[in-house]
């Protein structure tokens, strides 16, 4: 069974908008790297809802590209949240200025 392309975009609309809420709203660094990684997977997941739609194998080179760029973002991330901790004692985001 297909899955309709409009399905594919509410969904994806609607992580995007979770992932935006996540790492607007939160006081916690995690938090706003985790709310990344939701929307970077957002978009991931429509382009190879494009892909499947008009039958182009671009659209899921795009999608496996954006999901190495969110590895990396993850791991420097999480690294410079840890160095951040170790120097000031906290991972809340207003105790950097």
């Amino acid at each position: 069974m297909i899955v309709p392309y409009s399905h594919v975009i509410s969904l994806t609309g609607i992580l995007f908008l979770m992932g935006m809420f996540c790492a607007v709203t939160r006081r916690n660094l995690i938090m706003v790297l985790l709310g990344l990684e939701i929307m970077l997977n957002a978009v991931a997941i429509a382009f190879v809802g494009a892909a499947l739609r008009w039958q182009h194998l671009e659209g899921q080179a795009v999608a496996i590209f954006i999901l190495a760029i969110a590895a990396a973002e993850v791991s420097i991330g999480l690294a410079l949240i840890v160095c951040a901790y170790k120097r000031l004692g906290s991972v809340d985001p207003e105790a950097y200025n």
